[in-house]
């Protein structure tokens, strides 16, 4: 009798159900993680902006964890993520990046990063968005040697906006 209920009718059902059941729990936990690191990293994957009675517009982002600016935007329509960063001289993208956005290499240059010495490229994007913030024929740099997908918004971007820190927020302004 012993043998029969090793081989229960419904014993080797129950069993595949439990393991379907971790296996969806692990797999919404896994989603539920990775939205949650993704909004540690990029806080401003929708940014917050407005338009004043005067007309300015204004895009406010939160710092992120590691205390940098990260948000969400565009270029030449094509979604993009941008690290706000007031020591380049321009916008540096990656050679990936400015392929999807159709971004043309114009002449050769060299760089002085923190990473050394490195190869560019001039291009001029036609469309940058961040938020309700429009910035057109910007002047940037295509950097084969960049890995990733995160385009630094350099000088060429933030000299034509005024920012404003406060706390953990940045308050960007087109006037």
């Amino acid at each position: 009798m012993d043998s029969n209920r090793s081989h229960a009718p419904g014993k080797h059902l129950g069993q595949g159900m439990l393991i379907a059941c971790f296996a969806l729990a692990l797999g919404a936990l896994t989603l539920y993680f990775d939205g949650w690191l993704e909004n540690q990293t990029n806080p401003n994957q929708s940014p917050d902006f407005r338009e004043t009675e005067a007309g300015v517009r204004e895009v406010v982002l939160e710092r992120n964890r590691q205390g940098h600016y990260v948000a969400s935007g565009e270029i030449n329509k094509v979604p993009v993520t941008f690290l706000l960063d007031t020591g380049a001289t321009d916008v540096a993208i990656p050679l990936e990046v400015a392929r999807e956005a159709g971004l043309q290499a114009g002449i050769a240059g060299r760089a002085n990063t923190a990473n050394g010495v490195i190869t560019v490229y001039t291009t001029l994007v036609d469309e940058l968005v961040l938020g309700n913030i429009v910035l057109t024929d910007v002047s940037a740099s295509i950097t084969p040697s960049m890995g990733g997908e995160t385009i630094l918004l350099g000088m060429s971007a933030l000299r034509q906006v005024e920012f404003t820190q406060r706390g953990t927020t940045l308050t960007l302004r087109q006037i």
